[in-house]
């Protein structure tokens, strides 16, 4: 691959989109570090996504906007406000694209559409069959088979809802992404080289 650029706004940025047990929490710090930029996580954790759909009343998209304190609550409708969810998109919008004016790796966030005009950008999927997605989020979060099962169920879901209701796209369809990669095919490490080598080629002048 050429020399990396290091002028401010040609830095290199990747946004990772994975379907629950891909792999991303390994693959991107790895494509981070080989790149020379900064890595960015999910802004909800697994178990953040599952106490907020525990002591849901209502819908789980809100009450976990509400649960995390990233969106107002109407106090008289106990629901997230249009107004509050606009300001969390915002807000979501503003610091996906601070980081990436310096280059990075960002997992989840809604990065594929709030980056997709960059030409510094490649967007990736990471995907695979679902017995391969659950045997390896079990045991890389050291839990049983069938939580993971139930994770899985959750998050896939309410992750496609959030970025629907929240930016108005389906993570679910393949039409925003440049590469989509079946990890329980190819494995993590391969995974990190296609990404790489997929990098080079995308952005090459």
């Amino acid at each position: 691959m050429s020399e990396l650029p290091n002028d401010p706004g040609t830095r290199p940025v990747v946004t990772i989109f994975e379907s629950y047990g891909s792999g991303a929490a390994t693959v991107g710090p790895r494509v981070a570090e080989a790149l020379g930029v900064r890595f960015l996580g999910q802004v909800f954790s697994s178990e953040q996504l599952e106490e907020a759909e525990l002591a849901a009343d209502g819908g789980v998209v809100s009450r976990i906007l509400q649960f995390l304190g990233r969106a107002g609550v109407d106090a008289a409708a106990g629901s997230v406000t249009e107004a509050a969810e606009r300001a969390t998109a915002l807000d979501t919008v503003r610091k996906v694209r601070e980081a990436a004016a310096s280059g990075v790796v960002v997992v989840g966030r809604n990065a594929t559409v709030i980056l997709a005009d960059l030409p510094n950008a490649i967007h990736v999927k990471l995907d695979g069959p679902l017995e391969q997605r659950l045997e390896r989020a079990a045991a890389d979060a050291g839990i049983p088979l069938a939580k993971a099962a139930k994770r899985q169920v959750r998050e896939d879901r309410v992750r496609a809802e959030m970025s629907m209701r929240i930016h108005n796209w389906d993570p679910r369809h393949n039409d925003r992404f440049d590469l989509v990669i079946n990890t329980g095919a190819v494995g993590l490490d391969r995974a990190v080289e296609l990404i790489l080598g997929a990098y080079g080629i995308l952005t090459r002048d």
